[in-house]
């Protein structure tokens, strides 16, 4: 496993990094085994994998308190990535729709900030969080100021209650402000072989200001593993059985583009001894800018095989030949 640094934080951690989304359960996808949520913790603990991120909106709690149980006797191993901004304890911020029969808003303001991080300390177990990340940009109706959040921010860091401050799906001008007002470590964004268009802004950005990056569905909801096949047909519980309608990557036409890719790649599999999935990670990991891939596991397995992924490097020659098939792949039909 390779470890980059969070920035200008002082905090290193795993280049990929354990995404605690599932651990939570949705309502798409059906209820969390936590005995399997806490055994594959533990696997990617043992594989080298230091980095976690999670959120109080995933699961409502429970994947911080998943997190916060595994993790115990083991807290100074770990890197805790969680965040603030989705509330739903009452009115306070924007709104942003119902999830899981919940009304959620965004509220980045400071009070709601505090309360946020006070009740994640408990659920992890904890009394620090490592990299507190602002879960969306704020936005109208009640939109907090970048400096009223980056000050209370900051503030909590000065208590100790955290150790860097990130964000998450925010613009390259928002990006650039809410760095410009305080010590900025992270930014969370999607990105993979099939979405690159953050290439153009973000990643340079990030490189150039010595910001890390935080990258997820860099497997693309598991189209880069090679196992989504055009016949395949997913568990009624499962929120890809009808994918294709919004997601074309996801139809069979293109789904047999794909792996019609990944069979010109039978040479370099073998000469890293790899998988598809973990030469898809290797590869996004090798991009300018690109320092953390978040990969979300269910199984002790998926764990030990995220991880094998830290320890692959590319060479120049297989980057760019990749990179070539991926302009030849061009976009969805």
């Amino acid at each position: 496993m390779k470890y980059k640094p969070l920035g200008q934080s002082g905090i290193d951690a795993s280049i990929v990094g354990l995404g605690g989304t599932s651990f939570g359960g949705y309502q798409e996808a059906g209820p969390p085994d936590d005995k399997q949520s806490v055994n594959a913790i533990h696997s990617a603990l043992d594989h080298g994998i230091t980095l976690i991120d999670t959120a109080p909106s995933y699961g409502w709690g429970h994947s911080e308190r998943i997190v916060g149980k595994a993790i115990k006797g083991r807290r100074d191993k770990v890197v805790i990535a969680t965040k603030c901004g989705v509330w739903w304890k009452d009115k306070r911020g924007s709104p942003n729709g119902v999830k899981d029969g919940k009304e959620v808003t965004v509220s980045l303001r400071p009070d709601t900030i505090q309360i946020e991080v006070e009740d994640s300390l408990k659920r992890l177990n904890t009394d620090y969080i490592d990299l507190l990340q602002c879960h969306k940009p704020s936005m109208p109706p009640e939109e907090t100021p970048i400096e009223d959040t980056m000050e209370c921010l900051m503030d909590l860091k000065l208590q100790g209650k955290i150790r860097a401050i990130g964000v998450s799906n925010v613009s390259l001008e928002q990006l650039t402000a809410y760095n410009e007002a305080g010590d900025l470590a992270s930014d969370q964004f999607r990105y993979s072989m099939l979405t690159r268009d953050r290439e153009l802004d973000i990643l340079p950005y990030c490189e150039k200001n010595n910001i890390a990056t935080l990258t997820y569905l860099s497997l693309e909801q598991g189209l880069l593993t090679g196992k989504v096949t055009p016949n395949r047909v997913f568990d009624k519980s499962d929120f890809r059985r009808n994918i294709g309608e919004w997601a074309p990557w996801f139809k069979k036409e293109n789904t047999e583009r794909l792996l019609e890719m990944f069979s010109g790649w039978e040479d370099l599999f073998v000469k890293y001894e790899c998988t598809i999935a973990q030469l898809t990670m290797a590869w996004t990991a090798a991009q300018l800018g690109a320092s953390h891939i978040l990969c979300g596991c269910r199984t002790a397995e998926q764990s030990v095989q995220n991880a094998g992924a830290g320890s692959i490097q590319l060479n120049h020659e297989d980057i760019q030949r990749i990179c070539h098939d991926l302009v030849e792949l061009g976009d969805p039909i």
